[in-house]
């Protein structure tokens, strides 16, 4: 982690691999179509080399009647099966825009069940208020914030 000018900054490059969960009190919140989705300070960030954090919401802290399990599944290496969730607001629906390991790797155990949404795929992930930018490549959905420095793949 480095400093510049008295600010915090993070670079991708020095988050660990395998990856590595930390637990964060900021303020995590996820709207689109002007409705909020989620809001919590209980967020897990996972972090991993080459790659902005992405956000873990525990699902209390998530409106879950709007969000329907959708059949996409990925596989990742260290936490293992993803199961995908479609956003369903303002009489849209937004496919794959969050997703959860329900069955984690060991290692993974504390992210059990809980959300992650896609930058890209929703009109706002703020961070304390910071409105998150997209990871550039779409599969990954990592959280561009100010205080996170690249270079980004």
């Amino acid at each position: 982690m480095r400093t510049h000018a008295g600010e915090h900054r993070e670079s991708i490059w020095e988050y660990p691999r395998p990856p590595a969960i930390r637990p964060t009190h900021r303020r995590i919140q996820v709207i689109h179509s002007r409705t909020l989705i989620a809001d919590t300070t209980r967020a897990l960030r996972v972090c991993e080399t080459g790659h902005p954090p992405t956000y873990y919401l525990p699902p209390e802290d998530v409106r879950m009647e709007l969000m329907a399990p959708n059949d996409h599944r990925t596989y990742c290496e260290w936490k293992g099966i993803a199961d995908y969730y479609d956003l369903h607001v303002a009489d849209a629906v937004v496919e794959a825009a969050a997703w959860c390991y329900p069955d984690p790797k060991r290692g993974f155990e504390s992210i059990r069940n809980f959300i992650a949404f896609y930058p890209a795929r929703v009109d706002q992930c703020l961070v304390d208020g910071e409105q998150a930018q997209p990871e550039p490549r779409s599969f990954y959905g990592g959280w561009i914030t100010s205080e996170i420095e690249g270079p980004f793949r």
